[in-house]
């Protein structure tokens, strides 16, 4: 333990990496742009720069504590140093901020407002470059990047991908792919982790919502919504609304009243992914299938595996994501003439992911040629409706989903939290439901935010080994050991980005534990309401596997190519 003096003021402090921390706890928000608490020290944007008593001045990111410290946050020095700082980023950007897609949430933005800058003195030196659209999920506008690094850092440390960098050297640096190439020619996965962390609107997600008024407004057009798990307890957020509020009902009601014909939940089809899953794992156990089953939820992580573990494309399950099941079940649901009505049915997935996108555009997402799902909307696009609506979200009724797909089980809608499938996997192979079984499966070891957890579970007489890996640099670890022999399991679930879909690129940006944390807590709690917690008890599963969908299970909830 130590003391640091700030402002005159005495704090202790005991385990803390760096001055900003403790500044921080101090209840003082000192400025920063490059700093993420996630990844490694930048010290580059140099706004969180500090006094001390000898009027040496330091990075207080990258400055270790040391008791006895006396330091300044807000000096006539500082506030100099910071003012300039700022205007020389925004004399090297884009500054069309009352276009911009960040414009009222742009760190940045804020910082100009907080530094009272007014005006910039200094010229635009920089040559406008083109903007990269290339990618399904993420545009890049290189005219707006202030080089925080986060891109670079969040791409290469959690993700492990490394499709970003920094290029030239002095006033030409710039931060691209290697060789300047489109996203769509490099490695990207589409996680948009780098959307996430990125301080100025140099990376965006690519918007749908357009696609999505236009079929609105046309009455040839049924328009059928499903939404994915986290979103419910993401949207409040950006409506004053506590975080990790399931405030799924309000969202039923939005979408109902903005004109969508139907609403539904994708837990329904987590519950699918799950019986088939389940099955698939099963049949691959007994008959010595490709082992270890390997997820197929996360579009992000099957393009990593595609990219960069090529030999392990036939372990991953051969199972559409729960967002293409339920695209292709509701397509061939109102291609029936009994149903269709004279209409085409265009279906909207609202998810808390970017990779999404990208996976509506891949070959395995087309039922008998037909293009399955029409446009998907993040969280953060779905607040944007939401807002130009002119909707009071907040104060809005709750309402229902439709039937006849508008029931999950709290296993299908775990989906949103890492862990969170396997854990749906366990819950359909038990044989015992009473509350001391789920409560054992949750605590055998796959509940939790570490990047990799294992577990050991005993089935009919065998040991089945589980990994559960959130973040792709983990993911790439896990594989690695895979492929030395160093390590063995049957069943690994992988998603993209760390803490799982909560945690999506396309939620409302965060990168902070606190947040995944209340995020997957939201979720746990709905599921501890929930009346059936496993999928093959959702009475929903018998209209489907003995119902109208009894001749189509194969071609609706697996890949074409399997």
């Amino acid at each position: 333990m130590g003391v640091i003096t700030i402002n005159g003021k005495k704090y202790e402090f005991t385990n803390e990496k760096n001055v900003l921390t403790i500044i921080r706890n101090a209840g003082i928000d000192i400025p920063t742009l490059c700093y993420q608490p996630e990844l490694s020290t930048f010290g580059d944007c140099r706004l969180c720069t500090v006094e001390d008593d000898r009027g040496r001045t330091f990075a207080s990111c990258s400055e270790e504590p040391r008791d006895g410290m006396v330091i300044y946050t807000n000096t006539e020095r500082l506030r100099k140093h910071r003012k300039l700082i700022v205007e020389l980023m925004l004399a090297a950007h884009d500054r069309d901020c009352t276009t911009c897609e960040k414009s009222g949430d742009c760190p940045l933005q804020n910082l100009a407002h907080r530094m009272g800058i007014r005006t910039v003195r200094f010229e635009n030196y920089k040559e406008p470059q083109p903007i990269d659209d290339s990618s399904y999920a993420i545009i890049r506008n290189p005219n707006k990047c202030v080089l925080c690094g986060n891109c670079v850092r969040v791409c290469s440390e959690l993700q492990g991908v490394g499709v970003l960098n920094f290029m030239h050297r002095g006033s030409d640096a710039m931060v691209m792919p290697a060789f300047n190439r489109p996203l769509a020619a490099t490695q990207c996965v589409s996680c948009g982790q780098c959307r996430v962390v990125c301080a100025t609107g140099a990376l965006t997600i690519k918007d749908h919502t357009e696609k999505v008024w236009k079929a609105l407004n046309d009455p040839d057009v049924r328009v059928v919504a499903q939404i994915a798990p986290a979103v419910r307890v993401a949207v409040g957020e950006a409506f004053d609304i506590a975080e990790g509020t399931n405030v799924m009902g309000k969202i039923v009601t939005a979408l109902h009243t903005m004109g969508f014909d139907r609403v539904f939940d994708t837990s329904y089809t987590a519950d699918l992914t799950i019986m088939e899953e389940s099955a698939e794992f099963l049949d691959r156990v007994a008959n010595g299938g490709k082992l270890p089953l390997l997820t197929s939820c996360c579009p992000a992580w099957v393009k990593f595996v595609e990219n960069d573990f090529p030999e392990f494309k036939p372990n991953v399950s051969s199972c559409r994501s729960p967002q293409q099941m339920f695209s292709a079940v509701l397509k061939s649901y109102y291609a029936d003439p009994a149903r269709e009505g004279g209409k085409k049915t265009f279906v909207v997935s609202v998810m808390p992911c970017t990779a999404k996108k990208m996976e509506t555009e891949r070959p395995d997402a087309y039922t008998n040629g037909g293009k399955d799902t029409d446009a998907v909307i993040t969280t953060t696009e779905l607040i944007h409706m939401i807002k130009h609506f002119g909707l009071d979200f907040a104060a809005l009724e709750e309402e229902s989903c439709d039937m006849p797909f508008g029931l999950g089980s709290g296993g299908g809608l775990i989906f949103g939290v890492t862990g969170g499938v396997t854990e749906a996997v366990l819950r359909r192979l038990s044989q015992v439901q009473d509350r001391n079984a789920l409560s054992t499966i949750a605590e055998c070891g796959i509940r939790g935010e570490e990047g990799i957890k294992e577990a050991t579970v005993a089935y009919n007489g065998m040991d089945l080994k589980v990994c559960v890996v959130s973040g792709l640099a983990n993911a790439r670890k896990v594989m690695e050991q895979i492929k030395s022999g160093e390590k063995e399991y049957h069943l690994i679930e992988v998603m993209a980005c760390r803490g799982g879909c909560v945690m999506g690129g396309g939620q409302p940006t965060r990168l902070d534990h606190k947040t995944s944390h209340a995020r997957a807590k939201g979720l746990y709690a709905v599921d501890r309401s929930m009346p059936i917690k496993k999928s093959n008890e959702n009475p929903l599963m018998d209209f489907f596997y003995h119902g109208y969908f009894k001749d189509k299970v194969h071609e609706l909830l697996h890949n074409p190519k399997t």
